[in-house]
């Protein structure tokens, strides 16, 4: 028998195209527009072809963001994916204990960008701050807009604070899907703690932790409202990444040319690593069921 298409069904996505045009195409072929043209003002624009492009590659400051874009993420990734399946390993599984931690892990994600960076500019302030005025208290010296350490390992902590929740959350989805014969079979197995999450809950839970990488590597590398609150980029440029350097290109300098080149870039980085991310995770999957 033969399968009739239904071509009705392209009325249903025609209004999610237009919509995807309208929010995404067409200001991504303004900004690709803008890439290979300067202006000198008066909206008139004159054809420079790939030269923003040089520019930039052979420009220290970008390479310099970039290192520190880097840096950033790998922490990140490091701590809170970690942290994230050790509380989800030690958050109870039923009961009203349950549904209270799963409330109160879901609270940061609550906050918006710009009121995180807020509290925590005034959680780490050395002279009114709970964490700054302790640490003075302590005799150690802090101070997140004077020294470049201290403002690194804020910016860090915040991030940390704010999005180890949803690594737990994601893991411990995970952890809840896995059957309970699995457990009853490591129990008469006499299996260790270690063995059942290496051998049942780890493999269980690689999916969710892949979309976990996945969504923290944007997330982070794609960071601005919080440090941008906390340090404005500073002690100097020590907390400037891609996205703030980006701003204050096209913002506080307005070079749109450059700045367009600088996003176009920077959104091809993103979508290349985040490739990678996702092609190793899923080899070492299928390596995984093979072996």
């Amino acid at each position: 028998m033969r399968k009739t298409v239904n071509q009705r069904a392209w009325f249903l996505v025609i209004p999610v195209l237009i919509l995807v045009a309208f929010s995404s195409i067409i200001p991504m072929m303004t900004v690709v527009n803008y890439s290979f043209q300067d202006t000198f003002g008066g909206n008139e624009f004159f054809w420079v072809g790939l030269e923003w492009y040089r520019e930039l590659l052979h420009s220290e400051r970008l390479w310099d963001a970039f290192g520190r874009q880097l840096l950033f993420s790998f922490i990140i990734l490091l701590i809170e994916v970690p942290l994230g399946i050790l509380v989800a390993l030690s958050m109870p599984k039923k009961g009203m204990a349950a549904s209270i931690c799963l409330v109160l892990m879901s609270l940061p994600l609550l906050i918006p960008y710009n009121v995180v960076g807020t509290i925590w500019q005034v959680f780490g302030r050395p002279d009114i701050g709970l964490l700054g005025r302790t640490l003075s208290d302590l005799g150690i010296s802090y101070n997140y807009s004077q020294n470049a350490f201290d403002a690194w390992a804020t910016v860090i902590a915040m991030d940390v604070w704010h999005w180890t929740s949803l690594v737990a959350l994601l893991c411990y989805a995970g952890l809840r899907s896995i059957p309970n014969a699995y457990y009853q079979a490591a129990m008469i197995d006499q299996a260790s703690r270690w063995s059942v999450f290496r051998y049942i809950e780890l493999p269980k839970m690689r999916g969710v932790l892949m979309i976990a990488v996945l969504l923290r590597f944007m997330d982070s590398f794609m960071i601005y409202t919080e440090p941008f609150v906390l340090t404005g980029g500073g002690p100097g440029n020590a907390t400037t990444f891609l996205s703030i350097d980006l701003v204050k290109m096209a913002l506080g300098q307005f070079d749109l040319g450059p700045a367009a080149a600088f996003s176009l870039m920077y959104f091809l980085v993103i979508l290349l690593i985040s490739y990678v991310f996702y092609t190793v995770m899923i080899s070492a999957d299928k390596d995984e069921e093979r072996s």
